[in-house]
């Protein structure tokens, strides 16, 4: 991997700066290989983790299964292109086993993610079953802890 995004992916808040003084690299050297990255597509954006429930920021996210009929030439990329599309859509992966994907969908209400699968997701040509499970906590997201500060020490003294 390379290392300045071996970097960023283990302390995201780090400057080019302080980049460059680790790696032994001049800011600008720092500047420009991010910049190759952004235009490579291998370094998409920056987002912050926030704990919604912390900023008492009401939404509802659903985890949705989702059956495809594959299609001759792209197989499962044009549905799953037309779903990914749609701005309620936070994200979309093709998986193994029951179902063919993973729809991670994001709405202000349970009534209006409810309506967007059953008016829009379901209604696609090429989905064949949905099945939809609405989160109800995040304890944990994207490898942080979301609960009190102090409570992350209840993990065991051995893992199995």
């Amino acid at each position: 991997m390379n290392k300045i995004l071996k970097l960023i992916t283990e302390d995201e808040s780090l400057s080019p700066d302080q980049i460059g003084e680790i790696l032994g690299m001049n800011k600008n050297d720092v500047e420009k290989e991010l910049i190759k990255l952004k235009d490579d597509n291998i370094l998409l954006g920056w987002r912050p983790i926030l704990n919604q429930e912390a900023l008492g920021q009401e939404f509802v996210r659903a985890v949705i299964e989702v059956k495809i009929s594959p299609e001759r030439e792209d197989g499962f990329d044009r549905v799953s292109k037309r779903i990914s599309q749609f701005n309620e859509v936070e994200s979309c992966y093709l998986m193994s086993g029951g179902y063919d994907l993973l729809v991670v969908v994001k709405g202000d209400t349970l009534h209006k993610v409810a309506a967007f699968v059953s008016e829009k997701l379901a209604t696609l040509s090429g989905v064949l079953s949905t099945g939809t499970h609405f989160l109800l906590r995040a304890y944990k997201e994207q490898g942080y802890y979301l609960g009190d500060k102090g409570q992350g020490s209840d993990k065991p003294a051995i893992t199995p």
